[in-house]
């Protein structure tokens, strides 16, 4: 379960046990990225390299939280996580260490840590998830914003406690505004049900229980593979291009300054954004964009080019602590 109930406010509960130092041969990984691609990756990185990864999984803003209580005493060689804002948080706690230019330029500058303390390896767009039978596509809203007006009461599903929610609030931020994401905030407190996670949004939307949800694309794609094609009910709308709503979501990769096998873990990285770690993420059923020029995304995925996310850059979109503070006072956690 990807959540976070006060990401940096309240304080969140570490995993438990920090282990000792990753022993020579052993490279030591906090994952907060999806445990199937994750395992994937290793699997080949293992076969290829000889070097044996000891992974902790964990919602990536718990696993930050961790690194930072942990701070130069932490067992971590990497740390991998589906959103930006945990890196960047890390990054300017000092708890990260530049990676080889080599590793940096396997991707688009755009998609890494300015100051090379972490790199991109796969993005995923914002969107929405309706179902034709309670909505009419017509009526889909031009901008994600337009959630705060009255007309969407009873209709709409999201789930604020779920972290790839916090992002978005960051770029409502960095786009618009404090005042707007507010307003917005309030909005969807007034019209939404919230649900736990993101799949429990998609879930519903396809039941027919909810008309809309707030998602990540992925989310769609992964359950139109579980219950097949012909079965699904509900369907994928992505926002007008240069919409907020259709946010790009980079997940990165980096290495700890504390690291005491930091050989090791800039190959593990070295590793996710090369040919062959890109086209593990490409084929594999996570439905991920890869970041590296050359590499196709999964057929079933429409290509970056037709849907024209919103890209906010990395430094704009920040460390996600206000918009953690935002959605904690608008009640929504």
């Amino acid at each position: 379960m990807r959540r976070v109930l006060a990401w940096g406010v309240a304080g969140i509960a570490a995993t438990a046990g920090v282990g000792c130092a990753s022993a020579a041969g052993t490279l030591v990984l906090y994952n907060g990225q999806h445990p199937q691609l994750t395992t994937a990756l290793i699997a080949a990185f293992e076969k290829q390299t000889g070097i044996n990864v000891s992974v902790r999984t964990n919602d990536g803003i718990v696993l930050a939280e961790q690194l930072l209580q942990e701070g130069s005493a932490s067992p971590a060689d990497v740390y991998l996580t589906e959103n930006s804002p945990e890196l960047t948080l890390l990054q300017q706690k000092g708890l990260l260490t530049k990676l080889p230019e080599s590793v940096l330029s396997q991707v688009a500058a755009q998609d890494s840590a300015p100051d090379g303390d972490w790199v991109g390896i796969a993005a995923r767009v914002s969107a929405l998830a309706y179902n034709p039978s309670e909505i009419a596509p017509q009526q889909l809203p031009a901008s994600i914003l337009d959630f705060d007006q009255p007309q969407w009461k009873g209709k709409l599903a999201f789930a604020p406690s779920d972290s790839d929610f916090v992002p978005l609030v960051s770029a409502v931020v960095a786009i618009d505004g404090v005042s707007a994401a507010r307003t917005w905030l309030a909005g969807l407190k007034a019209n939404a049900t919230a649900y736990q996670d993101i799949e429990a949004v998609v879930s519903a939307v396809n039941q027919g229980a909810q008309a809309v949800g707030i998602i990540n694309s992925y989310y769609w794609f992964r359950l139109q593979l579980e219950v097949g094609a012909g079965a699904i009910r509900s369907q994928i709308y992505y926002f007008p291009a240069g919409d907020v709503g259709g946010l790009e979501n980079v997940s990165g990769a980096a290495v700890l300054a504390s690291s005491r096998n930091q050989a090791a873990a800039d190959k593990f990285v070295a590793f996710l954004v090369s040919r062959q770690g890109q086209a593990i993420i490409a084929a594999g059923d996570d439905f991920e964009y890869p970041l590296r020029s050359g590499v196709s995304p999964n057929p079933a995925l429409p290509p970056l080019t037709d849907i024209h996310p919103d890209v906010v850059s990395l430094v704009s979109l920040g460390n996600d602590l206000e918009a953690a503070q935002l959605i904690q006072e608008a009640g929504l956690v």
